[in-house]
């Protein structure tokens, strides 16, 4: 039984669509994540599968419980932590909780066995009597951690769980996700337009404007590159394109105003690339590949340099 299993999943809003025919299964226990960047569809993933959206189209399950017919009974086996805070600041930590715990259900003895061991795992034993508003952006990402698991969830479902952090935030969000799986008995699925954060995961899925472009291990993803990449820098990708296939018969990959190269022991051409266009290369780098790498073979445009517009913009 698989923690969830999707079969040519598909949304639209109006007329854009968001998915398109996504089929993809993650396992219980796994750590996967959901990597593409903003209007790649990610976000719609995980507002069907957290029961926030209907099914429009295709068949999607949580431990083989149907999302169209039985969002009620997968509610009480997944927590869901929002790319936004969902706390309220004017109640404390601990009223938070409560709060929480009577949305599910939960009796008194269940709150009070499981919050303490909560507050005291996450760091926030001392903190329960204060107001949420007076919590650091890391502080409160806890709380929301601490909120989601307060039910026992089997499946936890992050969506963009790193928004707003500083680095020594992100570095505790992390261990404790470690820490949260350690067992092998929670399943937690992440999106994330973040190449470390993907390089973690034991799976991933790339997906690209409602397209699901590849499912594999970060590791295996890289390797389809078949080798190292070399990336040009060049004021005319046009010519010294030309240059390079006519002298050494290379075909090299345009992208913005570089031209990328995959080959094994990438580091033994660049000699032969210097002298073959003299004057025509501003830079070389040599580096073994990236998920970023991955995505401009795949789409010929480069994630972390679209999220940077995303984010200028």
């Amino acid at each position: 039984m698989n923690a969830i299993t999707l079969h040519n999943l598909s949304h639209r809003y109006g007329d854009r669509q968001a998915l398109n025919g996504v089929s993809l299964a993650v396992a219980p226990g796994e750590l996967f994540c959901l990597l593409g960047p903003n209007g790649s569809g990610k976000s719609t993933m995980f507002k069907i599968v957290s029961t926030l959206l209907p099914v429009q189209s295709g068949e999607a399950k949580v431990f083989d419980l149907d999302l169209k017919t039985q969002p009620a009974e997968i509610r009480h086996k997944i927590g869901v932590v929002f790319q936004h805070p969902a706390l309220d600041k004017q109640l404390t930590v601990a009223e938070n909780l409560r709060f929480h715990a009577r949305l599910f259900g939960l009796s008194a003895t269940d709150v009070k066995g499981r919050m303490g061991p909560l507050l005291e795992r996450f760091g926030l034993a001392d903190r329960a009597n204060e107001l949420v508003e007076s919590l650091s952006g890391g502080m409160r990402r806890k709380v929301e951690l601490a909120k989601a698991l307060l039910a026992a969830p089997q499946l936890l479902i992050l969506d963009e769980p790193s928004t707003g952090l500083d680095v020594a935030a992100r570095i505790e969000l992390w261990r404790l996700i470690g820490e949260l799986r350690s067992g092998g008995d929670l399943t937690v699925v992440l999106t994330t337009h973040l190449m470390d954060e993907a390089d973690r995961c034991d799976r991933l899925a790339i997906l690209d404007r409602g397209k699901l472009l590849a499912v594999d291990t970060p590791a295996a993803l890289k390797d389809r590159l078949g080798g190292d990449v070399i990336t040009l820098t060049t004021s005319d990708a046009a010519v010294l394109q030309g240059k390079l296939k006519q002298s050494l018969g290379l075909d090299a990959h345009p992208f913005e105003n570089r031209l990328r190269i995959e080959r094994p022991e990438a580091h033994k051409l660049i000699p032969q690339l210097i002298e073959a266009a003299p004057g025509l290369i501003d830079s070389v780098s040599v580096g073994r590949p990236t998920l970023d790498d991955v995505f401009i073979q795949m789409t010929g445009r480069g994630l972390a340099a679209e999220m940077s517009e995303d984010v200028k913009t």
